[in-house]
This record gives structure tokens, sequence and C-alpha cells, in this order.
């Protein structure tokens, strides 16, 4: 059963219950009028037979109306025709004349049904006149006051241009009460020169056409302001606009935020530092042009991402537990990450992550501010590995060993030490350079390297001079036999099979050796005399040892 068919039946009980009250009220009216008439007034006999029934009548009419009246009025005709003869003796009706009198009854008492009705609906129209009415000015009164007390300037302007109503925000800007403003001049109270300013708004709205416009004023107490003004024309009756309405909105506040919003969007899409903006989830919100330039993702493709788009891999698990929890303990992190450009590309990035709470202290917004420093990085990495290190094998050049060897040299006085130079010349690498070419070449020298590295100790030191030449120093090794057995162990190592991209390749090593201080006192002279060593061990034949001896110098 759906709520209409629910609501019908509840009407129909409602005047079924009602159409019962009135029935009952008109039998008990005309029961004891009909009672009244039998005994107190049984003397009359005869006489104004009807008199006794016509205020029932009345009062069942007064009470609900053309159905109580019209009802009570068939109930007294219904009890003197058939029920007087057997409680008050002679019949009521004896003649044509009675029945004329009893249709006069009849005619009548509808008339005052009627007018019973009527009255009834002019109580009840009076009552709901004087409910609206009551409703109306409660609400005109509420709406008044709403109008009286709301911050905004409200004001009502005839025609001929003088005030009819102002509310109370008038005097924080006029310095002037509503009685004050109502009946004066819009010229007046604007003075010349804001009145000159809104003239062509008057005139457009006293043509019918609403007008919004921005004014800065000046309020009483000096204060400048910004409001937003609405003029609302106020037509007659033949469509012509009589007066207008003007609705004043302070929007100062709004203005200076509008002001600092501009001024921060400006430096955001301007600042030559990319800038990222997340949810509290992760999720990209905003980025500007700068970030474009240096990630290569256009704001499109970035926003509705996570930032883990630009991860290089290069950082482990533990970096980034670390910087997350700076930056929930402390709400800000800096420092140098790698990332990833769009195009794949490696970049090095100086960057702040900073996290913006709410009032209640959880973080709803994370901001990201970076500057792309791979160039310097790699200026001066590059400068750091010209300067010190093989570009191939990532060994120390001549420049880092000599230094190594110089200072170790300087301490001896200290802390006497000696040492052993082995130089390694390869052999049958330039014939696999030149038949396989210089990407095997290359792939050769870094497994010498890998190798040499794996024979010594960490205060050992291995180093590439250049070509196929590398040099090994020991630091205070054991004796002759230790030093020998070393340069064997460098000699069988280097012979050992090589697979380079598919290819057994075999090279071998000659190696001239020369001790410090017992062969020379500079690193140039130890490094000189090792070399020399060297090229006697090469002539001798391939994969020998040779250690240096004053008489095989130059």
């Amino acid at each position: 059963m759906n709520i209409t068919t629910k609501k019908v039946r509840w009407l129909n009980k409602a005047t079924v219950s009602q159409h019962l009250k009135h029935f009952f009220a008109a039998l008990i009216l005309v029961s004891l009028a009909a009672g009244f008439r039998v005994w107190p007034l049984q003397a009359f006999g005869s006489e104004l037979p009807w008199l006794t029934f016509y205020p029932a009548v009345i009062a069942a009419a007064l009470y609900g109306g053309l159905y109580a009246g019209l009802l009570a009025t068939a109930l007294a005709c219904l009890s003197v025709t058939f029920l007087w003869p057997l409680f008050a003796g002679p019949p009521f009706i004896e003649n044509r004349f009675d029945l004329l009198g009893m249709a006069v009854f009849a005619l009548i008492c509808s008339f005052i049904s009627y007018l019973g009705k009527a009255v009834h609906n002019s109580q009840k129209a009076l009552k709901q006149a004087e409910s609206a009415f009551k409703a109306s000015t409660e609400r005109a009164q509420f709406i008044r006051s709403i109008i009286e007390d709301i911050p905004n300037m409200v004001g009502y302007w005839g025609r001929d241009l003088r005030c009819r109503y102002a509310n109370n925000a008038y005097r924080e800007w006029f310095g002037k009460s509503p009685d004050e403003i109502v009946g004066i001049t819009f010229r007046d109270l604007a003075g010349e020169r804001l009145f000159a300013l809104n003239e062509p708004h008057i005139h457009r709205v006293l043509a019918g056409e609403p007008q919004r416009f921005e004014r800065t004023l000046n309020k009483a107490n000096g204060d400048v302001g910004h409001i937003i003004e609405h003029y609302i024309p106020n037509f007659d009756a033949d469509g012509t606009a009589k007066g207008f309405v003007t609705q004043s909105s302070e929007v100062t506040i709004l203005k200076e935020t509008e002001a600092k919003l501009e001024l921060a969007a400006c430096v955001f899409e301007n600042t030559l530092d990319g800038v990222l903006i997340t949810d509290a989830d992760g999720i990209i919100l905003s980025v500007n042009p700068a970030f474009t330039e240096i990630t290569g993702y256009t704001a499109g493709e970035a926003v509705g991402q996570n930032p883990r788009i630009l991860q290089s891999n290069r950082h482990d698990r533990a970096f980034y537990a670390a910087m997350w929890k700076q930056i929930i303990t402390e709400g800000r992190w800096n420092g140098e990450i790698w990332n990833r450009r769009k195009d794949g590309d490696l970049y090095l990035q100086r960057m702040t992550i900073s996290m913006v709470r709410e009032t209640d202290g959880e973080p709803v917004r994370y901001v990201s501010v970076f500057s792309d420093i791979t160039a310097l990085w790699r200026k001066d990495e590059h400068i750091k590995h010209l300067a010190f290190h093989d570009a191939l094998t990532d060994l120390p050049n001549r420049t880092l060993l000599m230094d190594r060897v110089n200072r170790i040299m300087i301490n001896s006085d200290r802390e006497p030490c000696n040492l052993a130079l082995l130089f390694l010349d390869l052999d049958g690498f330039k014939l696999i350079n030149d038949q396989y070419g210089h990407n095997v070449g290359d792939d050769i020298l870094k497994e010498v390297a890998k190798r040499l590295l794996g024979l010594v100790r960490q205060s050992d030191i291995v180093a590439r001079l250049g070509g196929d030449e590398f040099i090994v120093v020991l630091n205070n090794p054991k004796g002759i036999e230790k030093i020998t057995s070393i340069a064997t162990s460098v000699v069988s190592s280097i012979n050992e099979p090589m697979e380079i991209h598919g290819e057994v390749l075999h090279v071998g090593a000659s190696v001239g050796i020369a001790m410090f201080p017992a062969d020379a006192g500079t690193s140039a002279d130890l490094i000189k005399n090792a070399d020399t060593a060297m090229y006697v061990a090469k002539d001798s034949g391939r994969n020998k040892i040779s250690f240096y001896a004053p008489e095989n110098g130059s």
C-alpha cells in the first residue's frame, strides 16, 4: 500500500467521523427542542408550533455549517410528522395549512443553514487571514531584521535618486545612521567623484538593466575597502523602473587574498625551480612549467600520478624510509636525490619536501621544490675523474698514483717502510684490439683491472698509466720471495682465458719490479726503473718477471 492510498483512506475516515459528529449534534439539539415543546410548552397547544425548533436548527448550523443545519431541519420535520402523535397526543400535521407551515419552516431553516455556512466560512476565512497576516508580519519582521543586521549595504533609491531605505551597514562606510541617510540624494551621500563614477550605472539600471561592478571606497574611519556593487531595477506596473535596490558586498579580504594568490601564482609559474604539489595520499595535484622543463612530463601527464614515476631506482628503501621519517617528524626534508626524466635519463636534483598541515595537525598537502644540479655535479665529478682516475677502469691514474706513493715516501722518515712497484705491460693486447675492436679491448682492460684488484691488499695500490700499462704498488711486502709470489700470481691470473662478447681470448703480461728505497728515492724514478725492468722481461720472452738492476738502466 503506497502513501497516497493511506492518505486517501485517512481523509475518508476523518470525513465520516466529522459527519457523524454533525449528525449526533443535530439529533441532540432537535431532541431537546422536541422535549421542551412537549412538556413546558404543551399548554400553548398548536400556537407557534415550530418556534421551539428554530433555535435547534440555528445552533446546529452555527456548529456544523450547512450540512448540520439541513440535518437538524430534516430531523425536526420527521419528529413532528411521525413521533409527535406517539408522545404528544393530537397530530402536528392535520391539514394542508400545517403542511404549508412545515414547508415554510423547511425553507426558512434551509436559508438559516445557508447563512450558518456563510458565517462558518467567514469565521474560518477570518482566522486563516489572521494567521496569514500574523505569519506574513512575522516573516516581514524577520526578513527586515536580517537585512538590517547583515554586513552588506542594502538600500533603495527612487527614480529621483533619493534614498527610501538604508540598513545599518551604511553607518560603517559613510558614518551616518539609516535615519540620516533616508531622504538624502545619491549625489550628496556619495560625493561628486563617486557619483560621477556610478552615474552611468544609475542611468542603465533606471533603463531596466541590472548592474554589477566593483569599487574602492574610503570608510568613515579612513580605511580603504573594496566592494562589489549590484543595482537591481524595481519595475512599476507599466514596466518602467520606479527605483532600484543597491546591494554592496565588501570583498576587501578577498581582494587581498586574490592579490597574494596572484603573486604566488606568478612565482609558481615563473620560478626556475620545479614545483610539485601532492595531496595527503601522494597523488600529484599541480606542477609548474619548470617541472615540465626539468622532468619532461607535462602537467596533463603528471597530475593524478604518483611521484614514483620519477624514481631512478638508484636509492634503496632505507634512503626513502629515512627521508619520510624526517618529513613526518620535522615536517620537512631537504637533500640531493637521483630521479629519472620521461626520456629515461637520470638527473641529480637538490630538493626540499615540505608538509602542509590542517589546523588539527593532519597532513593535507606535500610541496616539493627542486632544482636540477646534474650539470654542476657532472662538471665537478668530471674534473675529479680526469684529475685522479682512469676513465675506463676507474683505477687511480698517474697523478693520483704518484701522489699516494710520494706521501708514503715522505712519511718513511717517521715510519720506515719499503715499496715494491710492479710495472705491467700486456702481451698480445694490440693484436686483439686491432682484430676485435676497441670495445673488446676496453673490456679486456676492465677485466685485467678487476683481476689485479682481487690479488692485492687494501693497503696496496693498483693504477693504470694508460694504454695497456698497469702498476701495482705493494706496501711493505715481506721479502723478495713474497714479491716474486705476488708477481707470479699476477702473470698467472692475466694468462687465464677471458670470455669477452662470446669470444675466448688470451693475453699475457710482462712485469718489471723496482724497490723503494733500494732502487729509487722518488716516485718518478721508481716508475722509470720498473718500466726499464719490464722491457727486460719482455725482451727475455713473454709472461716473464724481471727485477730492476742498475746495470740494465740507461
